[in-house]
């Protein structure tokens, strides 16, 4: 599948007092659109959580803040995964005021690690996943 990309409108709940976004609040922006491609793909977290049982934790971010966000702009999130190992994913991400060729807010690398779902011990990539990044 190619890459996802999600809008996100700035509220006030994600700005500091200057009406800038916070800058831990890119985290859960990148959260969304990661999200939102596995929705995409027609997996749901609760259902891969029970059938295959498998779940998906962060391992590690790499982020670099380019220009601020502020209240009010409209942000187009974006989410690219690949094949970073037989259980693990790295999502490049990026935020773009406006569209997904505006201007560049924040680029990131995400990793994330497939565990399963009772033990949180670490599990190959399902199949089903694996289709998807063909």
């Amino acid at each position: 599948m190619s890459a996802c990309h999600l809008s996100v409108r700035v509220y006030w709940e994600d700005t500091d007092a200057g009406g800038v976004v916070y800058y831990a609040n890119y985290l859960k922006f990148l959260e969304r659109a990661r999200s939102e491609w596995l929705r995409a793909c027609g997996h749901a977290q609760t259902a891969l959580a029970l059938d295959p049982g498998v779940l998906f934790a962060v391992s590690e971010v790499n982020i670099r803040y380019h220009r601020p966000a502020r209240l009010d702009d409209l942000l187009v999130v974006s989410c690219q995964p690949q094949q970073d190992g037989a259980g693990v994913l790295l999502f490049n991400q990026q935020v773009h005021r406006d569209s997904e060729h505006g201007e560049l807010l924040v680029s990131a690398s995400v990793r994330v690690v497939c565990v399963d779902a009772t033990g949180f011990r670490p599990r190959r990539l399902p199949p089903e996943i694996l289709e998807e990044l063909r």
